[in-house]
């Protein structure tokens, strides 16, 4: 008895608003409340096209008119409790979303009303009190209304296109050019990838959404939900189109990302196996519904489980490849920076480096000069300077190119530029390497030279 009680109370509410809206439009005045109660009659009959045109009017004219609709949405939506009043606001609701823009400020306004609370898409609060199977229609309405929430934050991909890139009309380019702009693009086309990533997730979601509104009991067989259905099945058809387009680009270009764009593209593509075999079994149902032609329904392309299987064994060989980097290098870093370098040779360690500087401050001269002897020939000056540098080329090899991480010891080197064009000449001198050696105290270096 309460029950019907409410169903009555419900339907002469709805019915009372929709005469009102009706009386005041006719003396002149319209309202966009006026117009939200008057395309959402109480009734089974579906949405007119005329009020949807009659907002995309009103909405070219007046830029303010996007809140007020905000408002006026929110309000009907919010107060209803008869289902076929919220069938027909989702409803419209969705026919505005596929015909303004993504950028259109419609969307903003309602994110806008969604955030301050006036717009409850999801968590749904809605419950019907108007049919004997409330529960069949509730559960419909809230399944509708989260695909809603869902397409309000829904990136449309048109966005990912490269506008950055110039037209070039009647010029010819060379190679050397083509060459400059293809290392531009690019960054610019892992920049897309990466925005494709990002996108790609959430077509999946819109579509399960879209699935999860499949009605059931009572509410299957009412031409409302049937009329909703039909909406809501094409709108697969797009976002599934769409979806199987970026995620091929993706696949082709999957070497050129970074290892952990790579594993969220292969959850996305994880994930659209499984989704694939979930639209055929949908599709299969929306055909036997009749809700669309047969034409209209796209292939769906069924993704082995071998594909899979390969992807998952690239990526966890890419893993291995750079765990097995990343610790090669940290190795190696950690042996340069804990022991000096060691002769090539032969495997002895280096004793350390307070020995090493003991025997640098203790090396010879390069020529040994008698006190008691002024009068040498150039013949003994020029041999001993010979053996002399064979002998400090051989003690001072092993330091050639190392560094030590502690003291203020240091080495330069310094090669002739010219010395290509010296062993090309045989009579220029033979080239020169001349390392500095800076020990205990900076401000005085050992210079010592070899010939190479």
């Amino acid at each position: 008895m309460q029950r019907r009680i409410r169903q009555v109370f419900t339907s002469v509410k709805e019915r009372t608003c929709v005469s009102y809206a009706k009386i005041a439009s006719m003396g002149g005045f319209c309202d966009i409340d006026l117009i939200i109660v008057k395309a959402t009659s109480p009734d089974d009959f579906p949405l007119p096209n005329k009020y949807v045109h009659e907002f995309l009017k009103i909405f070219s004219i007046s830029s303010s008119s996007y809140r007020a609709f905000a408002l006026s949405f929110s309000r009907r939506f919010g107060k209803t409790r008869s289902w076929r009043v919220a069938i027909k606001c989702l409803l419209l609701l969705h026919r505005l979303l596929r015909a303004l823009p993504y950028d259109s400020p419609f969307r903003v306004e309602l994110i806008r009303a969604r955030a301050g609370g006036l717009l409850s898409l999801y968590p749904c609060n809605f419950r019907d009190f108007s049919s004997s199977a409330s529960e069949d229609y509730t559960s419909f309405i809230r399944s509708y209304a989260r695909l809603m929430d869902e397409s309000l934050y829904c990136i449309s991909m048109e966005t990912i296109q490269d506008e950055r890139t110039p037209y070039t009309d009647n010029i010819v380019l060379d190679q050397a050019a083509n060459q400059v702009l293809d290392e531009e693009k690019l960054p610019l086309e892992m920049q897309d990838l990466g925005r494709m990533i990002e996108v790609l997730p959430k077509l999946q979601t819109v579509i399960d959404r879209a699935m999860d509104c499949w009605p059931v009991g009572a509410a299957s067989t009412s031409f409302l939900v049937q009329s909703a259905m039909k909406h809501i099945t094409r709108d697969t058809f797009s976002f599934y189109t769409t979806f199987r387009r970026e995620i091929v680009v993706v696949l082709e270009n999957l070497i050129q990302l970074p290892y952990r764009s790579c594993v969220a593209a292969f959850g996305i593509y994880k994930k659209a196996a499984f989704q694939a075999d979930q639209l055929c079994e949908f599709y299969s149902l929306c055909k036997n519904m009749g809700y669309c032609g047969s034409y209209e329904y796209p292939v769906i392309d069924r993704i082995p489980e071998i594909q899979i299987q390969a992807l998952e064994t690239f990526l966890n060989g890419m893993w291995q490849l750079t765990d097995n980097s990343s610790s090669s290098n940290i190795s190696t870093q950690t042996s340069d920076m804990q022991s000096p370098s060691t002769d090539d040779d032969s495997n002895d360690k280096v004793t350390g480096f307070d020995e090493v500087a003991k025997n640098d401050m203790e090396m010879e001269p390069l020529i040994q000069w008698e006190a008691e002897n002024n009068n040498v020939g150039w013949e003994a000056l020029l041999e001993a300077s010979i053996s002399t540098n064979s002998c400090m080329a051989s003690r001072n090899e092993w330091a050639y190119g190392n560094h030590w991480a502690e003291g203020n010891r240091g080495q330069i080197q310094v090669d002739n530029p010219y010395t290509l064009e010296m062993t090309s000449n045989p009579f220029c001198q033979q080239p020169q390497r001349t390392t500095i050696y800076y020990g205990s105290c900076p401000n005085t270096p050992i210079i010592h030279s070899w010939g190479l």
